[in-house]
């Protein structure tokens, strides 16, 4: 399996790479009026609008410094692009090595917890997230 390593403030994330399109630098974002607290806006990637969404509020992550990241999700049939402060790493990794959540009640998004080089990666199920 591979993965994507980003990181949120002091935390770091991870999604399948089988879901992500590109990963660009930050761009110009275009607010969209009365749109919910987690949409940040839209940009425009190569001519084609697609939704931006901050994971942060989704992840209740803390994240203060900038974003430079924006990382291009396929979600049902859908590109949305999410922010992130850095992308750091792709990875190859053993799937019997990632620890499954035993309470998916709490957090039905993580797919589970990897220790990887003396760093915890929460790796995240991005249809369930943005669902």
């Amino acid at each position: 399996m591979q993965i994507v390593v980003f990181n949120l403030g002091e935390e770091h994330f991870a999604v399948e790479t089988e879901k992500v399109q590109s990963i660009n630098d930050m761009m110009e974002i275009t607010i969209v009026p009365n749109a919910p607290s987690y949409i940040k806006g839209l940009i425009n990637l190569r001519g084609n609008i697609k939704s931006l969404v901050d994971i942060n509020l989704l992840l209740n992550a803390n994240s203060t410094g900038e974003q430079q990241n924006i990382i291009i999700l396929t979600v049902e049939d859908e590109e949305i692009g999410i922010t992130v402060d850095e992308v750091e790493e792709v990875l190859v990794i053993d799937e019997n090595l990632i620890q499954k959540m035993d309470n998916e009640e709490t957090s039905p998004y993580i797919k589970g917890i990897l220790n990887y080089d003396n760093m915890l990666l929460t790796i995240i199920d991005i249809d369930k997230l943005l669902n």
